[in-house]
């Protein structure tokens, strides 16, 4: 086998290290929507691939380090998995024809929250995500009304999922350390969504929270189209205090 890969900082990479980490990342997909394949995004030096393998389900590879994808094929272990592409950029709907998947990694930092809003874009096919993130951005995913992280990815990913912060990660798993700690989540599609209205939700969402220590009243006023700011449901609240659900009303309520 190819000797260690070079962790490239223009990727974002940080290798895992820890095999008992590795491990119970795995363990975070329950299998929740009856999937029969998983896409891992960012194997890297393969720690997380290695405990995928004995899962129930057919593992797909997304790697764009071309030293990686080297290294993995070298391997007895993973050289018959499949390489997908980048999944920001390849087309989910033909990788997956149609089917449902799972999809699980250690996500490079500096491409976290992209990946998240490609996960929304193709919610249709992906019921449950799990992996490991910037400890910030996977608490800004999974906290709710009244919490400093609570922000525009968190409201708008848990609309259609259901968030749940799993465990905290240590700088000393990866290789090499960066310098903040790592948190693990799982994200379980809602089998009713809290909106409809993909586009518009997620445009009141950003609006509001873009001067988000402003009253919604004077947040959204680009948004009122002559309505009375004063009539708004909220209208004296600040964004960070509205729940997913109230978010959906002010929405309906802009729209009608």
């Amino acid at each position: 086998m190819k000797g260690p890969v070079k962790p490239k900082k223009a990727l974002g990479q940080h290798f895992l290290i820890d095999r008992s980490i590795a491990e119970k990342i795995a363990d975070a997909l329950t299998g929740f929507g009856n999937y029969q394949q998983i896409l891992e995004i960012g194997p890297g030096t393969g720690k997380l691939t290695e405990h995928l393998l004995v899962k129930p389900w057919q593992l797909f590879l997304s790697e764009i380090d071309e030293e990686s994808i080297h290294f993995l094929l070298a391997d007895e272990k993973f050289k018959h998995l499949p390489h997908v592409g980048d999944f920001l950029k390849m087309d989910l709907n033909a990788f997956s024809k149609g089917q449902q998947f799972g999809l699980i990694g250690n996500y490079p930092y500096n491409i976290s929250t992209e990946i998240v809003f490609r996960m929304l874009e193709f919610r249709h096919l992906i019921p449950e995500m799990a992996g490991m993130f910037q400890k910030e951005v996977a608490k800004r995913l999974c906290e709710g009304p009244g919490s400093k992280e609570y922000g525009i990815t968190g409201v708008i990913t848990q609309a259609f999922y259901e968030a749940e912060y799993l465990f905290t990660v240590n700088e000393g798993a990866f290789n090499p350390p960066p310098k903040v700690k790592s948190g693990v989540i799982r994200l379980k599609r809602r089998e009713v969504p809290l909106t409809q209205d993909y586009s518009g939700f997620a445009r009141v969402v950003k609006t509001a929270f873009n001067q988000r220590r402003k009253m919604l009243s004077n947040a959204l006023k680009p948004m009122l189209n002559g309505k009375s700011g004063a009539e708004m449901p909220y209208h004296d609240k600040r964004a960070e205090q509205l729940s997913i659900e109230q978010f959906e009303e002010l929405r309906t309520w802009l729209w009608a």
